[in-house]
């Protein structure tokens, strides 16, 4: 600011000039994030009480309202594969007091087979993917199979004889399996159930050939020799089956996260984003919480937002090619 004295000017008025002039210059815009949080976050959970869900969100986000000095409650809004509580936080205002813990299915999956109300790409904004989860390919014991290359080459010699069990059409175990026949260019059959449970029932029953079981589910009964495990789904072997290659070790690029994360509403201003990310990727690296994950076959990720949009995109896209290319139904 520049000022021009007439000859008359006194010297108390240049003192005043220049005492309004350095007020001016001191005073600096407040940040979004200065004040953030000043009342209790609401985190929807789109998945029942009680489940996979809630072992991942309530430790760490208990340890993040500590270290913001905020309460933070966790709202469970289960149903139509998790897009209701997706589309809950699509809709609510973009200022950091309602949070979405998102996962794999209903923004890079559900969009591909149902009519949704929003936007998986642009009615988020990625905080950061909290946890990768791995998913493990067992087999019956009666069937001459220990690795991926042998599965393969029996799948080749009996197309259309090995059953594989998913939790649900869309669900990222039925994907699992298509990816599988896709890249192997092996031909398989789905059988859909409603849970983990009543898969490793007909898989012991001998109903079934196989499945992709979440990992922690299935771990006891490879331990005991029940079902053999075969391999894990993500790009690292897991902590809780060290022992297990990766298919991707044998089917190079294959890859299933069953990866959780943390949003919020799109137009949240990006200084509340960062904050967030800030706090929630330190206490990813805290050793109490990174055990309770290892221990349920979780890796911690913490991954920046600009890494968690990418990965939310890639997922968006090859999902979508599987799709179509297995002929899953939209509805």
């Amino acid at each position: 600011m520049l000022m021009k004295l007439n000859k008359s000017g006194t010297a108390s008025q240049i003192f005043r000039a220049l005492a309004f002039l350095a007020l001016v210059t001191s005073v600096q815009p407040v940040s979004a994030a200065d004040s953030y949080p000043d009342t209790t976050i609401h985190v929807v959970n789109p998945w029942a009480p009680g489940g996979a869900g809630d072992i991942i969100v309530r430790p760490i986000m208990q340890e993040v309202s500590d270290k913001l000095g905020q309460s933070i409650v966790i709202d469970n809004r289960p149903g139509a594969n998790g897009t209701i509580g997706a589309a809950l936080v699509a809709n609510a205002p973009p200022n950091g007091y309602q949070l979405y813990f998102n996962q794999v299915g209903p923004v890079a999956i559900s969009p591909w087979i149902m009519k949704l109300s929003y936007d998986p790409t642009k009615s988020f904004s990625p905080i950061t993917q909290l946890v990768s989860g791995p998913t493990v390919l067992v087999i019956r014991n009666d069937i001459p199979v220990k690795s991926v290359s042998e599965l393969v080459a029996y799948a080749k010699a009996h197309p259309n004889q090995l059953k594989y069990g998913s939790i649900g059409v869309g669900s990222t175990t039925h994907l699992a399996g298509e990816l599988l026949a896709k890249m192997s260019d092996t031909k398989m059959v789905h059988v859909p159930y409603k849970g983990n449970a009543p898969i490793l029932t007909d898989l012991l029953g001998g109903q079934i050939s196989m499945a992709f079981i979440n990992i922690a589910g299935a771990a006891p009964y490879i331990k005991s020799g029940q079902l053999r495990g075969i391999a894990v789904s993500t790009l690292k072997r897991s902590t809780l089956l060290p022992d297990l290659p990766t298919v991707a070790e044998t089917l190079p690029g294959f890859e299933v996260n069953s990866w959780y994360g943390l949003a919020a509403p799109a137009g949240t201003p990006q200084p509340i984003i960062d904050k967030l990310y800030k706090v929630v990727s330190d206490v990813l690296k805290d050793p109490k919480i990174v055990k309770r994950l290892h221990d349920n076959g979780l890796e911690p990720v913490g991954s920046s937002p600009s890494q968690f949009a990418a990965q939310i995109q890639k997922d968006y896209m090859k999902w979508g090619e599987v799709i179509k290319a297995s002929g899953i139904q939209s509805n």
